[in-house]
């Protein structure tokens, strides 16, 4: 008497009913990329506090738990809040500050780094940005010269920045 079964070659299959029921499956699209959201405090320019107090003594209170840097932004919001701080203290010719508190594009850019809401090499970028919205108008000459013309008005200003931020944001930044 032998007690091996003998071998069966056939697959084994579970009946139809058994078998769980798959979806068909759907055409593969691309996903629709969603716009940038920024949360509008991100975009407020730097209050006098971030304007008056030293980066030392403001790490020093962030130290003690007092005081909160803020986080430095890619070139696109860094162009935002450039234009943000133009509208809130005023925007000027020929000095990168004012006595009065305005300020020209560099001068605003430069007061945001300070402020720590910018690294050096994303402002760099960010002027890139900038000189690319004037390219595309034909001129080429730095910014801060284009912005100290005679005949430069604030709307044009303000238009090459949303142009500049524009650009940043097609090359997400």
């Amino acid at each position: 008497m032998s007690l091996t079964r003998p071998i069966d070659n056939r697959p084994r299959t579970a009946p139809p009913s058994a078998a769980p029921r798959r979806a068909p499956l759907a055409p593969r699209t691309r996903p629709v990329p969603v716009p940038v959201q920024v949360p509008p405090n991100l975009l407020d320019p730097p209050s006098w506090g971030q304007r008056i107090l030293p980066r030392t003594v403001r790490d020093s209170l962030e130290a003690l738990g007092w005081w909160q840097n803020p986080v430095p932004q890619p070139p696109s919001i860094h162009l935002t809040q450039t234009l943000g701080a133009l509208e809130k203290y005023g925007w000027c010719k020929s000095l990168d500050i004012s006595p009065t508190g305005r300020m020209c594009i560099r001068g605003a850019q430069s007061m945001l780094q300070r402020a720590g809401h910018v690294t050096p090499t994303d402002r760099a970028k960010a002027v890139h940005y900038l000189q690319l919205s004037l390219h595309e108008i034909g001129v080429h000459q730095p910014f801060f010269h284009w912005n100290d013309l005679p005949e430069r008005t604030f709307p044009q200003v303000r238009q090459r920045i949303n142009r500049a931020v524009h650009l940043a944001h097609t090359n997400g930044e």
